[in-house]
């Protein structure tokens, strides 16, 4: 990488990283991360949880290049980590695996060269430093080593232990991961250390006992030493006892402290949830006197679904459970420096502050609880969700209900139980489904939710499933009085397919819901804000003058919404949705620059709400570092949306509640800024290869015509000009079947 790219990725990183050098202090007295009612945290020392770098900013950039590095250390106080080998002409590298050809090119620059070696008992085949000179990797090129980080930025080389000792004016940490096999190849690590001082490396690390030995006798007194656990069942391969076997009162007189995977401390159970309680495993370390460090933390990890895909929650499991450890050890130091510096603090105890974005859910907290239930609605209300929302549907005998979609094959059971009932229906989607109108709400009732993920045929990312169908179906009323009976600041109603619903089903919607609404007393009062959403401009026009807010859903992506088309949908609306890339468009994998639409729609007095965001990293640009926390800011503080439509209200009301949010606090110490939209894309090959732009909003795009008068069908007749159709296909069959094998494997 040239400097003037490093130098401008280096600025891109500082002006969305920390605003300020956290202060190191403890937190005030009863924060979480310390000991309630005390004013130090629950650390050894009683100091703040350090960040240790895993080869710098890993998560992005490849390990221990001088750009992870140098853009790891713009937070202040974060350690760097080096996973060190050693080459067949002795020179230090820093690459993480052992097999070189899992975070460089070496496969490339030498294929068909693979070896196969003993390591601590198995064999184990690959490229290994142990074979090649360093000027023999002088073209190999240091690349990411998980398949789905980006690889726009593997451009440098290999990074030496020389450049990671020189170039960073960081505490600098070392790990040794195979000593032995590398003795077992005439390359002693103490014999390297021995002709290249450890002077300025401040920590130092490695699973191996004869090793650890010999350096605690060659150590500086200031460097730290650390035995590093790895699984419980692995043989520590000098002793042959396993890992979980060694006991921490003999290892006490070599170390300051302990490295050891989460699961030491969290156990996670084969259903991929937390154990019901954390092992002993710190208070026994911190009463012998030993810090205790923890690896293996990343944003892209399948999460425990306890945390919900959003990592900070992970970090905040080990610093506000009773007990804090001394540090973490991360791909990804922006979120763990937040979660310390902000979240582990404050742990969501203040109040939203006037004026911010209003958070609206999409189905309530349809991201943990299957979506539109009173268990989703629940958990967004104890989230402190502003809106709650229900997307209005019809059954077959005219009852009101919701439900995120028409098609009852995505969010209930319906596939298994009424596959004969699909239908193809292209003026509501292109693929077949089940549809709600087609179905009696009794037949309606006898199904389960079904919490769905929009990850989950894709990747291992599923939602909660111990609670995969539970909950209740809501009808609008029983919503409408579920609102009133909390307190709720609002409500949004949407309606799709009013049309289709009048023309073909004989359902009048929109009477259906401002009856209900009437009903419910909604509006005769100001205390609960209603908004009225559609992607129908003539839906809207039927609630002109009855003070609701109206909001006009754009569903397509577009680039540009000339003055002319804001003027046509003021006509209309009082605010408008647009999707996530209409606002910020994304290519490759990155982000884009913003887009003009939301200024223009703020400048004629039209409220924004961007839909929709997640929490899971698939959803999001690199940009945002596979952490929602930064694209909720992005949103919210450089777009200054009116509100964010999300099936994680709890995320949003996190950020938007925590003092870290506040960028006009003029005693911040520490902010979680927005990124800068485009300008990482603008550094990659991709920036030359760019599609065209979506189209403008066209002012033809808006008005709708009139809505048709709901013409009652009779039982068995098909409905005029219906192009619906029974669907013989293998598509709903093979939704039923593998609905009725999720049913006799779940517990």
């Amino acid at each position: 990488m040239t400097r003037s790219l490093l130098l401008v990725l280096l600025f891109i990183h500082a002006t969305s990283a920390a605003s300020a050098e956290p202060s190191g202090e403890a937190p005030p007295p009863g924060d979480a991360g310390a000991a309630k009612g005390s004013s130090v945290w629950q650390t050894l020392h009683g100091e703040q949880p350090k960040v240790v770098a895993h080869g710098g900013f890993s998560g992005l950039y490849p390990q221990s290049t001088p750009t992870a590095n140098a853009i790891a250390a713009l937070y202040p106080k974060l350690i760097l980590l080096c996973n060190l080998q050693i080459t067949m002409d002795k020179v230090g590298i820093c690459v993480a695996n052992l097999d070189l050809s899992e975070g460089t090119s070496i496969a490339v620059e030498y294929p068909n060269k693979t070896k196969t070696y003993k390591v601590n008992g198995k064999d184990v085949t690959g490229y290994f430093s142990v074979d090649y000179a360093m000027n023999q990797l002088n073209n190999v090129i240091a690349t990411q080593s998980v398949l789905s980080r980006p690889d726009a930025f593997d451009i440098d080389p290999i990074p030496t232990f020389d450049d990671f000792r020189a170039s960073i004016a960081a505490p600098r940490w070392i790990h040794v991961e195979y000593p032995q096999f590398y003795d077992e190849h005439k390359l002693s690590y103490e014999d390297y250390f021995d002709k290249n001082s450890l002077r300025g490396i401040n920590y130092l690390s490695t699973p191996e006992l004869t090793f650890l030995k010999a350096i605690s006798a060659m150590k500086p007194p200031t460097m730290k030493l650390y035995f590093a656990f790895k699984g419980r069942e692995e043989l520590e391969p000098t002793t042959n006892q396993t890992y979980g076997e060694l006991l921490l009162d003999k290892l006490k007189p070599m170390i300051t402290g302990i490295v050891v995977p989460r699961e030491y401390i969290w156990p996670v159970e084969k259903s991929n949830y937390l154990a019901p309680e954390p092992n002993l495993l710190v208070a026994d370390a911190h009463e012998l006197g030993l810090e205790v460090y923890v690896y293996g933390f990343a944003n892209d990890n399948v999460l425990s679904y306890n945390y919900s895909y959003d990592p900070t929650e992970e970090y905040l499991q080990f610093t506000s459970k009773g007990f804090s450890v001394d540090g973490f050890i991360t791909d990804f130091p922006p979120t763990a420096m937040n979660a310390v510096e902000c979240f582990a603090k404050y742990n969501n105890s203040e109040s939203r502050r006037e004026g911010q974005p209003l958070v609206i859910t999409n189905g309530g907290a349809s991201g943990i609880y299957a979506g539109s239930t009173d268990l989703a609605y629940q958990k967004a209300v104890d989230d402190e969700a502003d809106i709650i929302d229900c997307s209005v549907q019809m059954s077959k005998d005219g009852v009101a209900f919701c439900m995120a979609t028409a098609d009852l094959s995505v969010d209930t059971t319906a596939a298994a139980i009424f596959p004969d009932r699909a239908t193809t229906i292209p003026e509501i989607q292109k693929d077949d489904g089940i549809f709600s109108f087609d179905l009696e709400w009794s037949d309606i009732q006898s199904l389960q939710p079904q919490l769905s993920s929009p990850f989950e045929k894709t990747s291992d990312l599923k939602r909660n499933p111990a609670v995969k169908n539970e909950g209740k179906f809501m009808t609008l009323d029983q919503f409408l009085q579920f609102a009133k009976a909390k307190s709720v600041p609002g409500i949004l109603i949407n309606i799709d397919n009013a049309a289709y619903l009048a023309s073909k089903e004989g359902h009048d919607v929109v009477t259906t819901v401002s009856t209900a609404l009437h009903k419910a007393s909604f509006d005769k009062q100001t205390t609960q804000q209603v908004l009225i959403q559609s992607d129908d401009t003539s839906v809207l026009a039927k609630f002109s003058n009855l003070g609701y807010k109206r909001v006009l859903a754009v569903k397509e992506e577009v680039s540009d919404i000339p003055k002319a088309t804001v003027d046509e949908i003021k006509k209309y609306a009082d605010a408008v949705t647009l999707t996530r890339f209409s606002i910020i468009p994304t290519s490759h994998g990155f982000t884009r620059k913003e887009t003009n639409s939301v200024l223009a729609l703020q400048a004629a007095n039209l409220s924004v709400f961007v839909t929709t965001l997640n929490n899971e990293y698939l959803s999001l640009a690199f940009d945002y570092n596979s952490d929602a926390m930064f694209e909720i800011a992005t949103y919210t503080q450089l777009v200054q949306v009116n509100g964010t439509i999300t099936e994680y209200p709890g995320t949003a009301n996190k950020y938007l509640k925590n003092p870290c949010s506040n960028l006009n606090d003029p005693d911040l110490m520490y902010a979680i800024l927005p990124i800068n939209p485009g300008q990482m894309l603008n550094l990659t090959k991709y920036s030359e290869n760019l599609s065209p732009p979506k189209p403008a909003l066209a002012v033809k795009d808006i008005a709708d015509p009139p809505l048709p008068p709901a013409i009652k069908v009779q039982d068995g007749a098909p409905p005029p000009g219906s192009s619906a159709c029974a669907h013989s296909g293998l598509s709903i069959a093979a939704m039923a079947l593998l609905s009725l094998l999720n049913g006799l494997f779940h517990i």
